[in-house]
């Protein structure tokens, strides 16, 4: 069977993936998951120098490998471990931090005499601590600003509990990244903070296109009797399941060539700042979106008085539904309370053998 038949048969209800009633394993496994995240957070965020201050040393020589760069930058910090990436053009990238002790004139001379190198081909530059300061108190307060627009324009769109689970499926979503980041001791970089906000913004729209099919399914559904606001919400996460995972699967490619491809294989170090935080960051706002952010807004619902109302009043439908059924195929006799007797059968208790008419004799003297 084709994804494009299986989703036709998700939106007609055809078939359908019970998301909304199975939200305790959802949330025990998202909580496994952010759990891990903050140990990882624990032990903390391998930060770049743009947010702790340092120095960066760039150097061009033909035939210079990373792991020579390394080694010489090694010998020369002694206590410290620089970074050394290669760039995208062709360069050498070494980053020391502000612990470092030895200064910058010093190091770019000891650098010059390891890799034989002029000193005037060393391009370095100084960062400041402070500087690094700046930067990441304007990207907590970027971060604080956008959470509150997003939750003011959820709430005016749609209501409060919908812009509650969203506020939480995008909290889960960062929370989890950050924490990939701590537990695999990449850098964080300003490249870093981009793919954090490009990720929000991606789970958000999808969480969005959810809700928007949520709120058609449970337009005017206290006049029915028929299914709860949870069943009407899990209908609508289903018409939009393959869709959100067709979405998921092409912004996912591009951003594993980055990772898996650039970073990884052709050695581009620093595409992963931005790849890995899109990568995980995407696939987490695909999963928040489904089994995060539609079953908390399913059971904020169910617990206001109209909801808890409509869930009765389908219960007592589908249990005298039930009991009409049971009616309608036992025997008639049965039904009243009488004994059914031997070889008469169906709900007029017709007997078995041949009928014979009232008041004729039966031929025999």
């Amino acid at each position: 069977m084709s994804l494009r038949n299986i989703g036709h048969r998700l939106y007609q209800g055809e078939v359908s993936f019970d998301f909304v009633g199975k939200r305790k394993i959802w949330y025990s496994i998202s909580g496994v998951i952010v759990l891990v995240a903050a140990i990882g957070l624990a032990m903390g965020l391998h930060l770049g120098i743009e947010f702790k201050g340092g120095s960066v040393y760039t150097v061009e020589k033909a035939g210079l490998s990373v792991s020579q760069a390394q080694d010489a930058a090694n010998k020369i910090a002694g206590d410290t471990t620089p970074q050394v990436q290669k760039t995208g053009d062709g360069k050498i990238r070494i980053q020391v931090s502000s612990e470092e002790k030895i200064s910058g004139p010093a190091f770019s001379q000891e650098l010059s005499k390891e890799i034989g190198v002029p000193t005037k081909d060393i391009d370095a530059q100084v960062i400041g601590p402070s500087w690094g300061q700046q930067i990441s108190q304007k990207a907590l307060l970027g971060l604080i600003v956008f959470m509150v627009l997003v939750t003011v324009y959820l709430a005016i769109a749609f209501e409060w509990r919908m812009a509650l689970a969203a506020l939480v499926a995008l909290i889960h979503d960062l929370l989890i990244t950050i924490g990939v980041y701590a537990l695999v001791g990449f850098e964080v970089t300003p490249g870093t903070v981009i793919g954090f906000l490009t990720i929000l913004g991606y789970s958000l729209y999808d969480t969005v296109v959810v809700f928007d099919t949520v709120k058609e399914n449970t337009r005017g559904i206290t006049k029915q009797n028929k299914r709860t606001y949870s069943e009407a919400a899990n209908h609508g996460l289903n018409q939009t399941l393959v869709r959100s995972i067709n979405t998921t699967v092409v912004a996912l490619l591009p951003v594993a060539a980055l990772l898996f491809i650039g970073g990884g294989m052709l050695g581009a170090g620093t595409l992963n700042d931005i790849s890995l935080a899109l990568f995980i960051g995407l696939a987490a706002g695909a999963y928040s979106s489904i089994c995060v952010a539609t079953p908390l807004l399913a059971q904020l619902k169910e617990q206001t008085p109209e909801m808890r109302a409509l869930a009765k009043r389908v219960a007592q439908r589908r249990a005298a539904d039930a009991k009409a059924a049971e009616a309608a195929d036992a025997p008639q006799g049965a039904e009243d309370g009488e004994e059914v007797p031997a070889g008469m059968v169906g709900p007029r208790n017709q007997p078995v053998g041949r009928s014979r008419s009232k008041g004729r004799p039966s031929g025999k003297r």
